[in-house]
């Protein structure tokens, strides 16, 4: 399980141009993928990472501080240029594998109080933020 982390003032995703998910203060944006040997270990160690990688101002996550996160489930963080112009997405899983693993993470997160916001899996979605610092992580487990 892969995360690209940013740490935003404020964030938000739309589908078919409504939103349906949104956080309007300063927290963390994060673009989550899945891989085929993930599993329930790797929910829970991402989900403790988020919720605890000292990632905002003055060394703050979201534990401490309560900043709020978007999680957005991202695919293509494991779609591979290494070979000719066409990315491969062979490393990503399936839907029906990884859709329950997102829901488990963002139900993580919300069980160790964090607040959270997100997209819709699977849909064509337009994602706003306006980024902090600029701050971005990779973060894998």
């Amino acid at each position: 399980m892969r995360a690209i982390v940013t740490r935003v003032t404020r964030a938000s995703v739309a589908v078919e141009g409504s939103v349906v998910g949104k956080i309007d203060e300063p927290g963390l944006l994060v673009l989550l993928g899945v891989t085929h040997s993930d599993g329930a270990e790797e929910v829970t160690k991402m989900a403790r990472k988020l919720h605890e990688i000292r990632a905002l101002r003055d060394e703050g996550s979201c534990a401490t501080t309560g900043a709020p996160l978007l999680v957005v489930s991202q695919f293509t963080l494991y779609g591979s240029t290494r070979k000719g112009r066409r990315p491969s997405w062979t490393a990503a899983a399936r839907p029906e594998h990884a859709e329950p693993l997102v829901d488990a993470v963002v139900e993580e997160l919300r069980e160790r109080g964090a607040r959270v916001a997100t997209g819709t899996f699977g849909a064509m979605m337009e994602v706003e933020s306006v980024n902090d610092g600029p701050f971005t992580l990779l973060v894998e487990v």
